[in-house]
């Protein structure tokens, strides 16, 4: 058993420190958000996590993890400390905001006592594993630690199932010692990872690489989608038959309303200025963060050009998340759509089954907050599905063709059945069909 540090209790953090106490080892949660420490120090769960709130109930009944805003004690403990906050963009060059790692790391170097692995987990720069390890031994010069880099490859609305089957475990590190330490922090695991071992700047490098080709991958068959809407094809065939290659994979191949949340527009940003910071041309990738962003507008005016000449028409808008599971609304497709939408003479009704108060905080009295997905069609014009939630592939259409005051159906998602959706008698918009 290992005594574990975790440094940051977000969307990483929380599922990462549950993880590591649900396989046998000690965990402090640390984070300098008070009141979500005293939250979780009530068993109140501060996220939504398909799976997370029981097992943070387990451990921490059984003592298993604890949570504190004190770094010094759970620092001077652990064998390892793992940094896992934030690295937003920044909001004028979009590179990743280093502020909230530099805090961190400064305050944590002062109290490492005797042999610490410092894992880096948050998503940086590259280069990012020389800088902290300078910091550190600025800041407390006869410290004995090593500095490896960990990134994170967890799915926001799957991270518990991927901390448990993780594709790969990815560790930056030249140190022998350090890796001995990683390999008994992994020992518990049911199923033992796949652990590769690299230079420290080619694991940073490895989970920018690996966002930035998946946006890719989404970009492209959005661009599909267009197409076949144009000559006539359905694009869920297109996909289908594409992922029967296996140098494709059916993975990532979904066309929606463009990609979103905290990793992907964030990462691909990050990555396109380090790019041009290295004098290195990255075009595809340049191309893909302007064209979703244009992806969401076209989406907008799908929807607006369904009820031109409705007088005083009201949208219905089922899903905020930018991805089932989650009730993240980081930089969510749906929360650019509404955006688009907002600046036109229209009333909005909303619905999310976990979102809504995240959703609040960003919309705030712009649009109708509805219970139920019911409730936010009723006398609709139009209804718009922007995120993938279960939920909305059960609504009933009949009963809902007896609320909406028009029966106009844009699924941004293509959860529905056209067929379905038509027999019911609403016109059905799907994407690339």
């Amino acid at each position: 058993m290992l005594n574990i540090c975790v440094i940051g209790t977000g969307y990483v953090g929380l599922p990462t420190g549950v993880g590591f106490a649900e396989i046998g080892h000690h965990v402090v949660c640390v984070d300098k958000d008070v009141n979500k420490i005293h939250a979780l120090q009530s068993g109140q769960i501060t996220l939504y996590e398909d799976g997370l709130e029981d097992l943070l109930k387990k451990n921490f009944e059984a003592g298993k993890i604890q949570f504190s805003d004190s770094m010094s004690e759970a620092v001077q403990k652990a064998d390892i400390v793992i940094v896992a906050v934030g690295t937003p963009p920044h909001p004028v060059t979009h590179e990743a905001d280093m502020q909230y790692i530099h805090a961190a790391v400064q305050e944590l170097a002062q109290y490492l006592d005797g042999y610490t692995v410092v894992a880096i987990k948050s998503t940086v720069p590259v280069g990012t594993g020389d800088d902290i390890e300078g910091m550190i031994r600025e800041k407390n010069p006869t410290a004995d630690f090593d500095v490896v880099s960990m990134p994170e490859f967890l799915r926001e609305g799957f991270a518990v199932h991927d901390f448990f089957h993780p594709d790969r475990i990815v560790v930056g590190s030249d140190s022998e010692r350090a890796r001995l330490v990683v390999q008994k922090l992994y020992e518990p695991f049911p199923e033992h990872p796949n652990i590769l071992y690299v230079k420290r700047r080619s694991s940073e490098t490895i989970k920018y690489a690996s966002n930035s080709f998946l946006a890719i991958k989404i970009h492209y068959i959005n661009e599909m989608a267009n197409f076949c809407e144009k000559v006539g094809a359905d694009v869920l065939e297109v996909a289908k038959g594409m992922g029967l290659d296996n140098r494709i994979g059916p993975r990532f191949l979904n066309p929606g309303p463009g990609f979103g949340g905290s990793c992907f527009p964030k990462d691909t940003m990050a990555m396109a200025y380090m790019a041009r910071m290295n004098d290195v041309m990255m075009t595809l990738i340049e191309d893909v963060i302007k064209e979703n962003s244009v992806r969401k507008k076209q989406m907008a005016h799908r929807i607006l050009s369904v009820i031109q000449g409705v007088e005083n028409p009201k949208i219905a808008v089922l899903g905020l998340a930018f991805k089932n599971g989650t009730d993240d609304c980081r930089e969510s497709p749906a929360m650019e759509i509404l955006d688009e939408l907002l600046t036109n003479d229209v009333s909005i009704t909303v619905y999310d089954p976990k979102a809504i108060d995240n959703a609040k905080k960003i919309l705030g009295d712009k649009v109708v907050y509805a219970p139920d997905m019911y409730d936010a069609v009723k006398d609709a014009d139009v209804v718009a599905i922007l995120t993938e939630w279960d939920e909305f592939k059960n609504l009933d259409l009949k009963h809902a063709a007896t609320l909406v005051r028009h029966k106009n159906i844009v699924d941004c998602r293509n959860l529905l059945n056209p067929k379905d959706v038509k027999e019911n008698g609403f016109e059905y918009q799907g994407i690339g069909r």
